[in-house]
């Protein structure tokens, strides 16, 4: 992986020497709001493995510097788009039809673009309005280059940087190429948004709303669904001045999101900004299924076991919880940590 390697180590370079030369001087704010800019263009240049970084560190508010997080906020959708001609192509080719056979209407410029793919509206020959996730057609093919510089590299940072004492690089690469490729496969995601569905109808959760995928227009690059729309989730003004109470929003969420990992063993996985919105009525749409976590009954319990023992603070409970969570080695002396 020699080659993406450097490709990799010249854009980071590149801009960390921007920063030194034009900004590192010019003030403590704009030092920091110029390497913050100069990080996520990086990261949209190199493509989808440094833009999901950079979407991890949007969500980030307290762990990373302000100026970072308000760049990353703009990978979560607004990242550079692909030309309408591929996306046509790739429409094409993964349905084997004319695009015009499947949509009466195709809006050319998209509705969000991210890292791994890109949504437009359109409206079926049926006449349903829906919304068509379109994957990147380089995307996998940069994923799996990403994944083996990054497999090569992991081995070497076991105990040579502090922060690799308190974690384990070569299982954090594993674990981010099962969820990434996971996320490469739209059929995965439409059975995802079925299983949380089910979730929420066997709990009684009627305040999310979860879009409808269309099965025969379903691909592992084109997902077809229905269109929902509402309010941005961090619009609190909107939101408020709609008259819907804020609070039972975020009682919705942690309840549906507790339940669901406790009770039934499913939840969604990338919960940001960027993947909810709120209906005129105050029910949440939840998006983008690509990263669903699943709990079997153990870990179902030993996560109300670490719940438990918060509210205790009992410490070493938590650790033991953690531990059958995974997170630990199943022989980790507790009392020593």
């Amino acid at each position: 992986p020699a080659l993406r390697f450097l490709t990799v180590t010249r854009h980071l370079g590149s801009a960390a020497i921007g920063w030194w030369l034009f900004d590192r001087r010019r003030g403590r704010d704009t030092s920091r709001a110029g390497l913050s800019r100069r990080i996520r263009s990086a990261a949209e240049i190199l493509g989808p493995t440094y833009i999901k970084l950079g979407q991890i560190i949007s969500s980030g508010e307290g762990l990373f510097p302000p100026e970072l997080v308000a760049e990353c906020r703009l990978l979560r959708d607004q990242v550079a788009p692909q030309s309408f001609t591929e996306v046509r192509r790739v429409i094409e080719e993964d349905l084997d039809r004319p695009l015009e056979e499947v949509f009466v209407e195709f809006d050319r410029q998209p509705l969000a673009a991210a890292s791994i793919a890109q949504v437009h509206r359109a409206r079926l020959v049926t006449g349903e309005h829906v919304v068509v996730k379109v994957q990147r057609s380089v995307v996998a093919d940069l994923v799996r280059r990403d994944l083996k510089v990054l497999a090569w590299l992991a081995p070497f940072l076991v105990g040579r940087i502090p922060v690799a004492a308190l974690a384990n690089p070569p299982a954090l690469v594993e674990l981010f190429a099962e969820t990434i490729t996971e996320e490469l496969d739209f059929r995965l995601e439409a059975d995802n948004m079925l299983e949380v569905a089910r979730s929420f109808t066997a709990l009684g959760q009627t305040g999310y709303v979860v879009p409808r995928p269309h099965p025969e227009l379903v691909t592992r690059r084109v997902l077809v669904m229905e269109e929902l729309s509402g309010y941005r989730f961090d619009d609190v003004a909107g939101i408020k001045n709609a008259g819907i109470d804020v609070h039972a929003i975020l009682r919705t969420g942690m309840i549906g999101f507790m339940e669901g990992a406790m009770m039934e063993g499913i939840f969604h996985g990338d919960l940001h900004g960027g993947n909810l919105f709120v209906q005129p009525d105050g029910r949440v749409a939840l998006l983008d299924y690509g990263i669903t976590g699943r709990l079997d009954d153990d870990r179902r319990i030993a996560f109300l076991r670490m719940l438990m023992a918060a509210t205790m603070n009992d410490v070493r409970s938590q650790f033991a919880a953690l531990r059958d969570l995974g997170m630990l080695p199943l022989d980790t002396d507790l009392d020593a940590v």
